[in-house]
């Protein structure tokens, strides 16, 4: 059944207003009238089942048939603080690990960054395009919210939301010693997890060594170096796999 997402405060006691760009789709590419269900999730975990009432040309009112918690929420919250890639490495990591259940997608400047974002206007516009992305990807994988791309960080900036997490960590290729499997066992009732990605050119020195002075534990993903599009969603697979829901699920 189609899935499309609404803020809360379109949302009423029995029924629910679509009135984005989802009116077209479901209009002309879809081709759905009334009479016809959908999904709609409110973006904060609860899905609608819902009968399309009403349809004009900017909104479509749909009757609820049904309320209940989105099941395909893992259980646990995991962002994703990713040193900025090239564009099409960015749209490539927002759909994959939002596919695989992540929380939220920080972009960092870091020093190896070969992205520049300058001013605001333009830091602004990617990251509509890239909330738009996250959007798409929630909706073609069924999830329950939207992953949340926040504004660009400095490494410093990351240092400090560090401390909000039960667990914090970075994968780095010159870590010879403590493994993911380690960093994520090492803690009972784990609820939120942060990890950091370097970008193309991986970390500078000084960026790791700042990090491990912070308290941050850097890891090892194994013999084989991971480009940076490839990294946050093998990391996110194996933590879901560890402490979230994916090994829960095929038990």
């Amino acid at each position: 059944m189609p899935k499309f997402f609404v803020t809360q405060d379109k949302i009423r006691e029995k029924q629910i207003i679509i009135d984005t760009e989802d009116v077209a789709h479901i209009s002309r590419v879809l081709r759905l009238g009334i009479g016809d269900h959908v999904t709609v999730c409110d973006s904060q975990g609860t899905d609608y089942e819902a009968e399309i009432a009403e349809m004009e040309q900017k909104q479509i009112v749909c009757s609820i048939t049904e309320k209940r918690a989105s099941e395909s929420e893992p259980n646990i919250k995991v962002t994703l603080f990713q040193g900025l890639p090239k564009a099409s490495k960015m749209e490539y990591i927002i759909q994959k690990t939002t596919e695989l259940g992540i929380s939220e997608i920080v972009p960092v400047k870091l020093s190896r960054c070969v992205v520049k974002i300058d001013n605001k206007k333009d830091e602004r516009k990617k990251l509509d395009r890239w909330q738009k992305i996250s959007e798409a990807a929630a909706k073609q994988s069924g999830r329950g919210i939207v992953p949340q791309i926040s504004e660009i960080m400095t490494l410093d900036e990351v240092i400090k939301r560090s401390k909000e997490f039960d667990l914090f960590f970075v994968p780095y290729e010159c870590e010879e010693q403590k493994t993911l499997k380690e960093v994520l066992l090492s803690r009972p009732d784990i609820k939120t997890v942060g990890f950091i990605i370097g970008p193309e050119g991986g970390f500078d020195p000084a960026e790791t060594e700042k990090l491990r002075e912070n308290g941050i534990d850097t890891v090892t993903l194994g013999k084989r170096i991971l480009r940076t599009e490839t990294a946050g969603e093998a990391v996110l697979a194996m933590t879901m796999y560890e402490i979230g829901d994916i090994n829960n699920q095929t038990e």
